[in-house]
């Protein structure tokens, strides 16, 4: 009888040390998901970050005085005089 007890006593303690380390295993994989999660939600701040300033960028870029002065400094392109233009009827 005493065997018996003494051998339940160890499967009893080995089932503990082995939940124990399960537990610790599980604490462990939380913890590395949880610091990737951190990563990518600051990844994600920087992306938002990045897209505003290029939706800004992007506002200044498209203004009709913008493309005028550009059109006029780079290309050196001019308005006709009125007797230049001609207008289509459809």
């Amino acid at each position: 009888m005493s065997t018996a007890k003494n051998l339940l006593l160890i499967m009893l303690v080995v089932a503990l040390i082995l939940s124990a380390i399960a537990v610790i295993y599980s604490k462990y994989q939380t913890r590395l998901i949880f610091m990737e999660i951190q990563k990518k939600e600051q990844e994600l701040d920087d992306y938002e970050v990045e897209w505003g300033r290029l939706q800004l960028e992007l506002t200044t870029l498209t203004e009709e005085n913008r493309i005028e002065i550009e059109a006029r400094n780079r290309l050196l392109l001019t308005l006709p005089t009125q007797d230049k233009i001609i207008y289509i009827k459809p």
